[in-house]
């Protein structure tokens, strides 16, 4: 027994807690099918594995701040053009998002934009990749006051440090020249670095007078569409 409380301590000390949280479950489980001494090695490390990988995702789902989950089983590919479950299937394997290349959708509202970009989020997010997710409106509002509130500072210091940045609903609210200014300072930080998922109800040609700039919104739409692939939805 002093062995047991022994190794106890050791995995608290090591800060094994996935082990510690199967440990008599796993050497129950030794004793009773035989295991040789690699085997039983082998169980306890990758228990440690698992649990350290479903803390993670666990983690990294809860610090996207995603509205509400979404999966790409319950898009309804049958009433959206512009969009197949092919594409959607070439998106899966991630090459887009090591190559810090765009998605960017448009159309008009209730045809699931938000929907997709929250689905790839979290199917990124299960891939081990970190994701947030900002509706224009709340991200215009950090980039506002990231100097003088430290959740702001906070999370826009994470939005940098991510691998995926989702955007939603741009163009439901007019942006002035001086927030459109920080939006493109955020873009630029994040050109080839990182990957953007934009969803907007209005196309390109809106967009300058949306921003109330023509030279930097064709500078923005220049860094966005470099590197990106551009989904027309209609239904």
């Amino acid at each position: 027994m002093k062995t047991y409380q022994n190794i106890v301590e050791i995995l608290r000390t090591l800060k094994l807690k996935g082990i510690l949280k199967s440990l008599d479950e796993i050497i129950g489980e030794a004793e009773a099918e035989k295991f040789s001494y690699l085997t039983l090695l082998h169980a306890l490390l990758q228990t440690e594995i698992t649990y350290r990988a479903e803390r993670r995702y666990t983690r990294n789902l809860a610090a996207a701040h995603f509205p509400v989950p979404k999966t790409l089983n319950s898009f309804e590919f049958g009433r959206v053009k512009g969009i197949t479950k092919a594409d959607i299937a070439q998106l899966l394997d991630f090459r887009w998002l090591d190559n810090h290349e765009n998605l960017l959708y448009f159309g008009p509202p209730g045809l699931g934009k938000s929907h997709l970009s929250i689905a790839l989020g979290m199917k990124a997010i299960e891939q081990g990749y970190t994701v947030c997710f900002e509706k224009i409106v709340n991200l215009i509002k950090l980039l506002k006051t990231q100097e003088i509130q430290r959740t702001a500072g906070f999370r826009i210091n994470r939005i940098l440090r991510s691998d995926l940045l989702i955007i939603d609903e741009i163009g439901y609210t007019p942006i002035d020249r001086k927030e459109a200014n920080l939006f493109f300072n955020l873009v630029s930080e994040l050109y080839e670095k990182k990957s953007i998922i934009i969803s907007s109800n209005k196309g390109f040609e809106s967009w300058a007078e949306m921003m109330g700039d023509g030279v930097m919104t064709t500078a923005l739409l220049d860094r966005l569409l470099h590197h990106a692939r551009v989904f027309n939805l209609d239904g």
